[in-house]
């Protein structure tokens, strides 16, 4: 598992590399004008390409390793290619958003669609049971809602994990805290084979996060949101389903950050008559970064702009630790998962509508 680890980190940092040193002529396709820009200059935004080479090089190199003795017990089989072929619509949708700008939001909806319709298909993939006795007989009584969570968590995961991608390091340190959990509880229950998928996906952030964090030398861009969105999306649903001992509660709470971060900007835009697919500035990280990162006073624009972009995304690391250690400790235990899950919800509308009315609480000014 660790050898496969250090294939995929050095595979993507070799990759992020050459994309900085000969593709910088891509980064001209992103407009100053976009409201999600918060740095200064043309960055490629290709990270996704390099983390979905990474993972494919890792993965296949377990494969082959499989058929070959298998000598760490991952059994790496056949099924490895099934997850790459669901993983790769989604993955190259994004990719060619990065470098034309030009790919329409449903189409890139449609293609996570079909990403999660190819993982029923392909990986048999099914939600039956939620941790609640009704829910789970609702589900037994109506089994196609079970593949609608499965098509639902898919579809939407990358495009949540795209929400939240708008500082250096932000995104790429929380998929790589939800990668290492996952693999923490699967170990705890012996699932190593799922184990060794999701810890070469950390890896693979790793290598990415060299040269994101802190200069912002590459973005992650569409394409790496939609890598981390589904194959966390897979991961959370297959440790599930094959392990009756994980709550389904686990998975949601690790992931509640960009899952409600998605669900709450829907709302307020629909409760101002916008689009939810109208991209916007009133994130809960574009308002951290605005009226709560301070200090930074350097006369070169450039500069101010990346140490001010460096100070936001450890804010939002902490708010992600808040759910991922509970998570972590309490993975068997539905009850209190969900009780962390409301608890966390409150503190994200009151923390929001504090920096919004000018009264940041007092432990987020520290």
């Amino acid at each position: 598992m660790i050898w496969l680890a250090l294939v995929s980190f050095l595979v993507v940092l070799v990759a992020c590399g050459f994309i900085i040193r000969w593709m910088s002529e891509h980064a001209v396709e992103y407009g100053d004008g976009m409201p999600q820009r918060f740095h200064v200059g043309e960055v490629p935004r290709l990270g996704g390409a390099a983390l979905l080479l990474g993972l494919l090089v890792s993965w296949l190199v377990g494969v082959w390793q499989n058929g070959n003795g298998d000598a760490a017990s991952l059994r790496l089989g056949g099924w490895v290619v099934c997850w790459i072929v669901v993983l790769l619509p989604a993955a190259l949708g994004g990719i060619a958003e990065d470098m034309t700008q030009r790919l329409a939001v449903r189409y890139r909806l449609a293609l996570t669609g079909l990403a999660g319709a190819l993982a029923i298909w392909l990986l048999g993939l099914n939600v039956t049971r939620l941790g609640l006795p009704w829910l789970d007989a609702g589900l037994a009584a109506v089994p196609w809602l079970g593949f609608a969570i499965v098509l639902l968590a898919i579809t939407g995961l990358p495009h949540a994990f795209n929400i939240i991608d708008g500082y250096n390091g932000l995104a790429g340190m929380v998929a790589l805290i939800i990668c290492l959990a996952l693999a923490h509880v699967c170990i705890q229950v012996g699932d190593r084979s799922l184990a060794a998928l999701l810890v070469c996906t950390a890896a693979a952030t790793g290598g990415f996060l060299v040269w994101n964090y802190p200069r912002g030398m590459l973005f992650a861009g569409d394409g790496g949101a939609y890598v981390w969105g589904v194959v966390i999306a897979l991961a959370s649903i297959s440790l599930v389903q094959r392990n009756p001992d994980v709550s389904p509660w686990f998975p949601l709470l690790l992931l509640i950050y960009p899952v409600w971060e998605t669900l709450f900007s829907i709302y307020r835009k629909l409760a101002r008559g916008v689009s939810p697919g109208v991209a916007d500035a009133l994130h809960f990280h574009q308002l951290i970064y605005r009226r709560i990162v301070r200090g930074v006073f350097h006369d070169d624009e450039a500069r101010r702009v990346l140490m001010r972009n460096n100070r936001t995304s450890p804010y939002l690391w902490g708010f992600t630790m808040l759910t991922v250690v509970p998570a972590v400790l309490f993975w068997n235990n539905t009850l209190v998962l969900m009780t962390f899950c409301g608890l966390f919800g409150a503190l994200y509308v009151t923390a929001y509508l504090g920096i919004v009315r000018f009264k940041v609480p007092h432990w987020l000014r520290h």
